[in-house]
């Protein structure tokens, strides 16, 4: 349908803001760990009444848009003249399931208000789309407030690429074990815990060869009680060497994946293409060195406890950086107590991308 009567509203009104914020709790609903973005919609009248309200629940279900129409219809509600309020720009493509803009446009609304136009080139589309057909789309509302709700799925699409969360456990002089090796435990049960917590929101943990074999890590996210978390992530292991047929790594857990490479944009390439779309790279320092070398690192989390080696293993492994000048500097996000110690979130103030051709290799095979 081609509409001659609508007319375009270039801002949004303080109902549509107050409908995307809703938007945005609804988005929340849906899972976190799912290869598709969290996505609301609601729907409303001219007046402003909200007919039908909806949020994408997963791969393979509806999409918000189509759950907000399917709402209004099972309350009995006309959708022709509403206004659609969504979080993430309707797709254009058919998938698992069909269009959204397609639906919308079916459901002859009359304005479509968007926070963040879609960064997928294979679901992109949809404004142009519902523009051609007279509808009035308005994009660009409460941006930052959309993307945080999109959380990691937004970076690793506009990357292309996973996005990487470097997690740091030290002493406050930057050491993850004293002169002799022994390293259990530097930070105390509560970061502990907020590290298993962590493990648990993302889709994969990675480490190198040198820290599997050293240390025998399991990498599941346990909870309080010891149990396993019901969302245990992928585990990634990083380099040349073969782990023994008894390592903790193929005990109960996520599944092993051995990436053997010394590159971590091959890492990054391999883990993409498993759908991975949040990593998180827990060791050792000479992983978190290669990485953090190759411009990888999108955020860090620094556990400090307060405590002193003096000696033993650094944190991170050399960075070729000979001058203060040149140090890597990070902005402090937050910094949350953690019983004794102190988590600290911080990201790169600027890290341009190197290319695969000058990034160092991970030594650590």
């Amino acid at each position: 349908m081609t509409s001659t009567t609508s007319t375009r509203v270039d801002s949004a009104s303080p109902v549509e803001t107050a409908a995307l914020r809703r938007a945005f709790e609804l988005a929340r609903r849906g899972p976190a760990m799912d290869a598709n973005p969290r996505v609301g919609c609601v729907l409303l009248t001219p007046d402003g009444t909200t007919i039908g309200e909806g949020w994408h629940r997963g791969a393979g279900t509806p999409h918000a848009e189509v759950a907000a129409l399917a709402d209004a219809a099972a309350l009995g509600n006309d959708t022709r003249g509403a206004t659609a309020v969504v979080t993430l720009e309707p797709c254009n493509h058919t998938g698992r399931t069909g269009p959204c803009s397609e639906a919308l446009i079916a459901a002859r609304v009359r304005r479509v208000v968007v926070s963040v136009e879609d960064p997928n080139p294979l679901a992109a589309g949809g404004a142009a789309r519902l523009r051609a057909e007279g509808i009035d789309v308005l994009a660009g509302v409460l941006v930052d407030e959309g993307r945080q709700v999109l959380g990691t799925w937004v970076h690793a699409v506009e990357r292309d690429r996973p996005f990487v969360t470097l997690k740091l456990a030290s002493t406050l002089d930057g050491r993850i074990a004293a002169a002799d090796g022994s390293s259990r435990w530097i930070t105390g049960e509560v970061a502990r815990q907020h590290a298993h917590d962590l493990r648990a929101e993302v889709d994969a943990i990675a480490v190198g060869t040198g820290t599997a074999l050293a240390d025998d890590p399991s990498l599941t996210a346990r909870t309080a009680d010891g149990s396993l978390h019901g969302h245990q992530p992928l585990r990634v292991v990083v380099g040349l060497r073969d782990l023994p047929a008894d390592a903790a790594l193929r005990g109960p857990g996520g599944d092993l994946v051995q990436v053997r490479s010394h590159d971590p944009h091959e890492v990054l390439a391999e883990l993409g293409r498993r759908g991975v779309r949040h990593v998180l790279v827990e060791g050792g320092p000479t992983l978190a060195a290669a990485f953090l070398r190759a411009g990888l690192v999108d955020e860090v989390h620094a556990y400090l406890a307060p405590v002193l080696l003096g000696a033993g293993r650094p944190a991170v492994d050399d960075l070729g950086i000979t001058s203060i000048d040149g140090a890597l500097r990070l902005v402090t996000r937050s910094v949350v107590p953690l019983g004794p110690d102190v988590l600290v979130v911080a990201t790169p103030a600027a890290i341009p991308e190197a290319s695969p051709e000058a990034s160092p290799e991970a030594q650590e095979s």
